[in-house]
């Protein structure tokens, strides 16, 4: 299967007033749409389908989306991944259950474009050449003035996973309204907080299935955001691009998760993708040139108080827009934390901001503590959360939990005597 080219129409352009993209012309997905309209067509299909395949049921999708509405019905149980290449999906039971409970009717096919709508494939010049010289003076991607004003969101996001996000204020207006624009006007968006306070949640309810995910951490190497080869079942190799050249030939949107983390000498095989070239070079696969397709947009996290995470010069530089993510205490009462651990959280969060403490219990640690409420009880889920913080900030919020709680002595969860 040939991937797309920079001209190739795709779901990551800009949306019009209207709901259609600019860029196809088909209508705009809502987020985990594609995913759905990829389990109806192997529900309805009588074997396995690649994503080729499946790409000629789907007229007008980007074959690098389908691909990635795959990976994640395979995570999700409704899809076995065949072994073999090219890659062949087939639906599990659970994913025939799921259509049956849910199911999307497959889009007709869409009339051809005309072909002045449709730009010419880029053809892929040599290596050496590939200097900001071979780039157009002015990007093709059309700009937020020139598709119309989006319609404001309003109530919770659904999320590809199928859970709920709830935007919150930036800038005055609903935040995952904030990224899409600056997508619009591709300003790179670096998200900076400690962990789970909900950076990742907003950027998959901003980008839906636009979304390809490099998770950072220190052992990250250049293969795994370019790619690399792999064993095949007949002895030999293939090259299999990473998020980054798919990302950038889909016209999607890639997501650096805890970047800081990431060694800087391989992060910076980004770089190339975010400046006026818009182009890398994948030295593993011949020198092949990936051109960003319109619609191509890097956002980061950084979780500043983590070991080991360092925002360089070189990244921040790259990032005109840095926004801190903090906790909703608001949301967490809303969605029914018991008040005296919000209490408990707001005021650790605020000896954490001050640098009192390293540790603090975000909304990730809150709405655990919740869940094991309902099935344990209050007293179990009290002192699993103790449990939860370092040793050298345990006293800290064993007391400010204590005072909450009104009790004096809360032990962190563990086994007692053999019954």
């Amino acid at each position: 299967m040939t991937p797309p080219t920079a001209g190739t129409p795709t779901p990551g352009g800009s949306a019009t007033s209207s709901g259609i993209n600019a860029v196809s012309g088909l209508p705009r997905l809502r987020a985990g749409e594609l995913q759905n309209q990829v389990l109806a067509v192997l529900a309805n299909a009588s074997g396995a389908m690649d994503v080729g395949d499946i790409a000629a049921v789907l007229v007008g999708r980007s074959s690098g989306a389908i691909g990635q509405a795959c990976d994640r019905l395979t995570e999700r149980g409704h899809a076995d991944l065949l072994p073999g290449s090219p890659k062949r999906y087939r639906i599990t039971p659970a994913g025939t259950a799921e259509h049956q409970a849910h199911p999307t009717p497959i889009p007709p096919a869409q009339p051809a474009r005309p072909a002045s709508a449709t730009a010419p494939a880029t053809p892929i010049p040599p290596p050496a050449s590939a200097t900001s010289a071979t780039r157009p003076a002015t990007s093709t991607r059309p700009t937020a003035a020139s598709v119309g004003p989006r319609k404001p969101t309003s109530g919770p996001v659904r999320r590809p996973n199928g859970q709920l996000y709830y935007p919150r204020l930036l800038a005055k207006r609903p935040d995952v309204d904030v990224l899409r624009d600056l997508r619009d006007a591709d300003v790179p968006v670096l998200l900076y907080g400690p962990p789970g306070t909900g950076k990742t949640s907003l950027i998959e309810a901003a980008f839906g299935t636009d979304l390809y995910t490099v998770p950072g951490d220190g052992d990250t190497t250049v293969g795994d955001i370019v790619g690399d080869y792999v064993p095949t079942d007949s002895g030999g190799y293939e090259f299999v691009p990473g998020p980054l050249p798919r990302a950038m030939e889909a016209g999607g949107v890639l997501f650096i998760d805890d970047a800081t983390l990431i060694q800087p000498k391989v992060l910076a095989v980004v770089y190339p993708a975010m400046d006026g070239r818009r182009q890398i070079i994948l030295k593993a696969a011949a020198g092949r040139v990936v051109t960003a397709a319109p619609g191509f947009y890097i956002v980061a996290g950084h979780n500043p108080g983590v070991h080991g995470a360092v925002l360089t010069e070189a990244l921040a530089s790259r990032f005109s827009t840095q926004v801190k993510v903090s906790s909703d205490y608001d949301l967490a009462a809303a969605l029914g934390v018991d008040s005296r651990m919000v209490r408990a959280a707001r005021n650790l969060a605020t000896q954490y901001d001050s640098g009192e403490i390293g540790w603090a219990p975000q909304l990730r640690e809150l709405l655990a503590f919740k869940r094991i409420t309902d099935v344990l009880g209050i007293d179990t889920a009290t002192a699993n959360l103790i449990g939860l913080a370092p040793v050298e900030d345990r006293d800290v919020v064993h007391k400010a939990v204590g005072q909450a709680f009104a009790k004096a002595k809360i032990l962190p969860l563990a086994l007692g005597h053999q019954i």
